[in-house]
């Protein structure tokens, strides 16, 4: 299952709730304000380190663009619109809103 963070972690707890109900290989992606979590060197970079050991992460280039985050985690894949759609074609989604 795709599981998509589209909140600023620094406003919201999703991700903390998303994490505890992802399964291991689940790939979550980041978009909106969400792709500030995978900004490298902030709080949240420890937590989204040992997600990313089990579980592939993606954040939506555009939005990270828009939101001037330039240095992200290592691992961290980046995906523009198109990536955005082969995900969601390969996965059944779950929005965490």
């Amino acid at each position: 299952m795709l599981h998509t963070i589209n909140k600023s972690p620094f406003e919201s707890n999703i991700i903390e709730t998303c994490i505890r109900f992802i399964q291991p290989g689940d790939p979550i992606l980041f978009i909106e304000n969400g792709v500030y979590a995978v900004q490298a060197h902030n709080r949240f970079a420890m937590l989204i380190e040992s997600v990313r050991k089990t579980n592939p992460i993606y954040a939506l280039l555009p939005d990270l663009n828009a939101r001037g985050v330039t240095t992200l985690i290592d691992g961290i894949k980046t995906v523009d619109y198109e990536g955005f759609v082969d995900l969601v074609e390969k996965h059944k989604v779950n929005n965490w809103l």
